[in-house]
């Protein structure tokens, strides 16, 4: 239930930190459908945590989280073959009955593969990211078999596909291909100049940039494709003026009091935080309404079971929740980590993943 009226609205961080400890401790059965993602649901718990500062409450869960993360990495054979790197990464559970084996060798012990086992391109970037909150040093990640995962899941339109038998293929997936890269700091399982191709025939006539050519601007998959070319370092040369100024305008007509994700739909919590990202990104952040889009946020929140939905007086859920907090977090919120907007983690894990590649690189600083 959120509170009837939002200027007396104050962050409910308490009820926050329990709500989030509970969707990692106990999901209620209506996310059952979801189980197959539960790696994705997990982030979502542990990036709130951290973003509230609260991460103290996993406790002496800390080791058990980051092992079962590690027995969800798809291994290549023993024997190491290139057709079972191809499909290397991360599954969402094991639900396909796997054995657990928390990654301590970089191949899967001999009998240890199932036929039909692969990583999910989403799954990968949400353990990668969960790994890194919780302090991991990434030592047990096979990231050559990682980037050689990648590779297949590009199509010739230069988006990515989420799983090597074939699925939904759309930008976001390409967003996720390009934060996996950076945080393995190997980019060879992405053709960037396809992945920039297929960035440029997505925007709309209106300069919102859609799932794929000729979609209707979204400002979810808009996010996807700005951040995409953040974190490729291409962000300044790949925009035009013209196009730079379009899509800021579009982002900007996307707030009446939060944002909505499309022309004429509701404001949505997710949006506040997909569309302010990307102004962030674009350097137009402080065009926004801070307080019409901190009232409506707000206003989600639930005042009984903690955590935002969506709209006021919906129920809260994992996503909302967290995409909430970080949407509270790019304007500043008090008591709220700074997130780094391109890889929506916190800052002081982003932090985490410099040090991490400063170690990998060999400097001695």
């Amino acid at each position: 239930m959120a509170k009837e009226n939002p200027m007396d609205s104050e962050l409910l961080k308490s009820k926050h930190v329990k709500f989030q400890k509970r969707c990692i401790d106990l999901l209620p059965n209506a996310y059952s459908s979801l189980d197959t993602a539960r790696m994705t649901v997990a982030f979502f718990g542990i990036s709130s945590l951290d973003v509230l500062s609260s991460l103290e409450v996993v406790g002496e869960d800390r080791d058990e989280i980051i092992d079962w993360i590690y027995a969800m990495q798809v291994l290549p054979d023993a024997e190491n073959t290139a057709v079972s790197r191809s499909r290397c990464g991360f599954r969402g559970s094991s639900a396909i009955g796997v054995p657990f084996y928390p990654s301590t060798t970089p191949t899967h012990p001999p009998n240890g593969n199932n036929t039909y086992d692969h990583g999910h391109i989403a799954m990968t970037y949400t353990a990668l990211c969960s790994l890194l909150i919780l302090g991991d040093d990434l030592s047990r990640v096979n990231k050559t078999a990682i980037a050689d995962g990648l590779k297949p899941l590009q199509l010739p339109s230069g988006s990515f596909q989420a799983t090597p038998d074939g699925s939904e293929h759309d930008m976001r997936f390409l967003y996720c291909a390009c934060c996996i890269s950076h945080i393995i700091q190997d980019w060879s399982g992405v053709d960037v100049e396809r992945a920039i191709k297929f960035i440029h025939e997505s925007v709309a006539f209106d300069y919102g940039i859609g799932e794929s050519p000729g979609g209707e601007g979204h400002g979810g998959t808009t996010f996807c494709a700005i951040a995409s070319l953040s974190l490729m370092g291409q962000l300044e040369s790949a925009l035009s003026n013209r196009e730079r100024d379009g899509i800021i305008r579009w982002c900007l007509n996307r707030q009446q009091s939060g944002f909505n994700g499309r022309p004429n739909k509701p404001v949505d919590t997710c949006y506040s935080f997909w569309v302010g990202a990307t102004l962030k990104l674009l350097g137009a952040f402080e065009l926004v309404n801070f307080q019409c889009n901190k009232e409506f946020l707000l206003s989600t929140q639930d005042d009984r079971l903690g955590g935002f939905s969506k709209w006021p007086e919906y129920h809260p859920d994992a996503l909302h929740s967290y995409l909430g907090l970080c949407a509270l977090s790019l304007m500043g919120e008090e008591g709220i980590l700074p997130i780094d907007p391109a890889l929506n983690i916190s800052q002081r894990a982003a932090d985490h993943l410099t040090r991490i590649h400063a170690q990998w690189r060999g400097d001695k600083t």
